[in-house]
């Protein structure tokens, strides 16, 4: 039997004090979502100011990027880029840019989805609270 690391609640505490840090740092109001590997939640944060939209995005970006073992911008890319058939995948929703895995030892052990701002500003926002596992 394989074995595998897992989060802690000590490190989603670093990850999301690091994406509010990122986020606060560039005055940007997001919420955030930190899930495990089955995209089931961990932790949620609403910062002043966030769109209620954001509420519901956040969640949805991080576990279409831990349940896909990738970064959510990829569907964004195959649907933009004419494979529209993959917005009827079951269960799948956050297909937008701002939803990244963290991966420990070549495994995924969750994810972090952001949204609020920019695409690709959510996604710095995701990448910074993952740099703070080390």
């Amino acid at each position: 039997m394989q074995t595998k690391p897992m989060l802690t609640l000590e490190d989603v505490k670093k990850i999301a004090a690091a994406a509010e840090a990122e986020a606060v740092a560039n005055k940007w109001a997001v919420a955030f979502s930190i899930v495990d590997d089955g995209g089931h939640p961990l932790w949620f944060q609403r910062l002043d100011g966030a769109a209620p939209m954001s509420s519901v995005i956040a969640p949805a970006k991080a576990r279409t990027a831990a349940i896909g073992r990738r970064e959510s911008r990829i569907y964004e890319e195959m649907i933009n880029n004419g494979r529209t058939s993959f917005l009827s995948a079951p269960g799948v929703e956050g297909m937008l840019e701002g939803g990244v895995p963290i991966i420990v030892d070549g495994h995924v052990v969750g994810a972090v989805g952001v949204s609020g701002v920019k695409s690709n500003e959510d996604a710095q926002i995701a990448k910074a609270g993952i740099a703070a596992l080390g």
